[in-house]
């Protein structure tokens, strides 16, 4: 199906945002939207929020805005679990967790109507003179010519474009990957190899608490700030080759749901977090290796005003994870080299992490957790599609 156009009279874009205080940033996509003449009649809003929010408001606000939304805050969550059949499985959803992203992609995966998927974070806006949505879509249905990104150590740096200048590496990639040689071509992408839109972002970048310390700053963003010049033409990263991909904005073909899931993370007993989205872009990434399928890199940039927290804060959310983060791609990395699907890569990674012994390293047995949550997902996935659909109001 082409991205840039539908087929049908209802939405065929969901477009999901875990929210719980900066809800009316949906006011700007809408408007940016109607501003540049895409249809907002394809979109449709799950807004992921908790009982303690006003989701009264937040109902309010998408009828006032004239969309198609619903709000699921934690108890609407169980109560759908319920009538789709998959209470057994509500625990793949970690609570009060960016991670709950992943309820989106199981409301997406409930509705087939749903052909893309859009992710957004509640503290961005788009740039008043590109067609976020459209650009987003444009990329989905992109073929032709494109620069392709590689390097020696087999990660792309997202931000490598004027990273000469800025010296910035993104929340997630791997400090034993930095000082890495890129090279860069063109590569023929065939229209519907592009199966994911990773939009980058302006203004406060997407760093880990680490980068942000050694940038100097101690309220959780960074001293240096990105601007549209930091970032030259669009891009993929080289098969092989991994990336951070960063949820806060992001466009994705529905068929990726299986290899898309976003980690128990937070809600653990190793108390590990904010490698959701990270972590999910390494799966997906590895898939699209595997099957021919591509990551669309660039434009549509957003603006990204993360506001000022504890630096300190973020480092003892993240530093459980840091060392594993440095290994996951290592053990995905050849992963169901002979499958033929999403569900069947993400099937052998799960086992690689289930079943393998990772006592080395600080919070190995979090791994062993992951690939059994995995497992779950994809049980999730095939108990919904075994369910019969259930309407949400």
């Amino acid at each position: 199906m082409n991205p840039t156009a539908s087929d049908s009279d209802g939405p065929d874009v969901c477009v999901i945002v875990p929210t719980i205080r900066e809800y009316e940033c949906i006011r700007a996509y809408v408007a940016n939207a109607r501003d540049h003449g895409f249809d907002v009649s394809r979109l449709h809003f799950v807004l992921v929020t908790e009982d303690f929010c006003d989701v009264e408001e937040m109902r309010d606000m998408l009828d006032d805005l004239g969309v198609s939304g619903e709000v699921f805050d934690g108890t609407r969550r169980e109560e759908w679990y319920e009538a789709n059949g998959v209470a057994e499985y509500g625990h793949v959803v970690p609570a009060a967790s960016h991670a709950e992203t992943s309820f989106g992609l199981l409301y997406m995966w409930a509705h087939d109507e749903y052909d893309y998927g859009v992710f957004i974070d509640d503290d961005t806006l788009p740039h008043d003179d590109v067609d976020y949505f459209g650009r987003h879509m444009g990329n989905l249905a992109f073929g032709g010519s494109i620069e392709r990104v590689s390097s020696d150590e087999d990660w792309v740096n997202v931000l490598y474009d004027n990273a000469d200048e800025h010296g910035l590496y993104p929340r997630g990639y791997p400090y034993s990957a930095m000082d890495e040689t890129v090279e860069t071509d063109s590569v023929a992408v065939e229209p519907g190899e592009v199966v994911a839109s990773q939009g980058l972002w302006t203004n406060v970048p997407d760093l880990d608490a680490v980068r942000i310390l050694m940038d100097g700053d101690l309220e959780g963003q960074a001293q240096t700030r990105t601007t549209a010049a930091d970032f030259g033409e669009d891009f993929v990263a080289a098969r092989g080759n991994y990336l951070t991909v960063c949820s806060m904005n992001l466009a994705f073909r529905r068929e990726v749901i299986p290899a898309f899931y976003q980690l128990p993370m937070d809600d653990n007993e190793w108390d590990v977090g904010r490698f959701d989205d990270i972590w999910s872009g390494l799966f997906l990434k590895r898939a699209c290796d595997v099957l021919g399928k591509r990551i669309y890199n660039g434009d549509p940039l957003c603006e990204h005003n993360k506001a000022p927290r504890s630096t300190f804060d973020d480092l003892a959310n993240e530093v459980a994870g840091l060392e594993l983060n440095e290994h996951v791609w290592e053990v995905i990395d050849g992963e169901g080299d002979d499958a033929d699907s999403y569900a069947a890569v993400f099937d052998a990674m799960a086992d690689a992490l289930a079943e393998g012994d990772f006592d080395e390293w600080n919070n190995g047995a979090f791994l062993n957790h992951c690939g059994e949550y995995m497992r779950d997902w994809l049980d999730c996935l095939d108990a919904i599609r075994r369910t019969p659909a259930v309407a949400d109001d």
